[in-house]
């Protein structure tokens, strides 16, 4: 299903989690499509049950070992433009482990794309303070597996862009988001929307953030 999200109709940004299976191939597989790519950085959540993977972030790690951590997942692969979090719903609300992750971006030169799995995020605020460029999701594509909701999911998407002149999704590697979108990439492209890499809306957004 990776393979198939690299060849989707149209400019795409995709996430890859740094311990995936064959990342460094996959990652090298969505470039040559040109694509865009991040890190899918694991990132510590607030439910106990949920198990974010390998070396993810968390809030209880020394100072060293938080470092040692986020810095082996930048390490997974090359070619990479940012990041965003995977779950991290604990510890994108603490100031101080995202004073730590955005330090390591700005030295990188590395932009933050905020997956908002908590209303409670504080990467905004800790990205203006550290200089690193932000963006946020606007919709959940497929949050319910099921073709009619996300379908309606990808028609909220277009009504958001069409108002504010653009909008941001997050979907899955499953085959029905798959399939959605294979559809209704290209009729909406043929509506006028222009599909981009996730940073030329970041740095739309700084500049219109600019303008006095």
């Amino acid at each position: 299903l990776e393979d198939r999200a690299a060849q989707l109709p149209g400019t795409v940004t995709l996430a890859f989690l740094p311990y995936a299976p064959r990342v460094q191939e996959q990652a090298k597989a969505a470039l040559r499509a040109g694509h865009e790519i991040l890190v899918h950085m694991p990132m510590e959540p607030a439910e106990a049950n949920l198990d974010p993977g390998p070396n993810a972030l968390e809030r209880r790690l020394t100072d060293r070992e938080f470092q040692r951590r986020l810095r082996r997942n930048l390490s997974a692969f090359e070619g990479y433009r940012g990041i965003n979090n995977h779950m991290g719903s604990a510890l994108t609300r603490d100031p101080g482990a995202m004073a730590k992750v955005f330090a390591e971006l700005a030295r990188r030169d590395l932009y933050f794309f905020d997956s908002r799995t908590t209303a409670e995020t504080v990467a905004p605020d800790a990205a203006l303070r550290a200089g690193v460029p932000l963006i946020a999701r606007d919709v959940f594509i497929d949050n319910a597996l099921d073709r009619g909701r996300i379908d309606a999911q990808l028609e909220k998407l277009e009504a958001i862009a069409r108002k504010t002149g653009q909008a941001v999704a997050i979907g899955h590697p499953h085959d029905a988001t798959l399939t959605a979108l294979e559809t209704w990439m290209p009729e909406a492209a043929a509506r006028g929307v222009r599909f981009v890499p996730l940073s030329a809306l970041v740095a739309r957004t700084e500049t219109v953030a600019a303008r006095p």
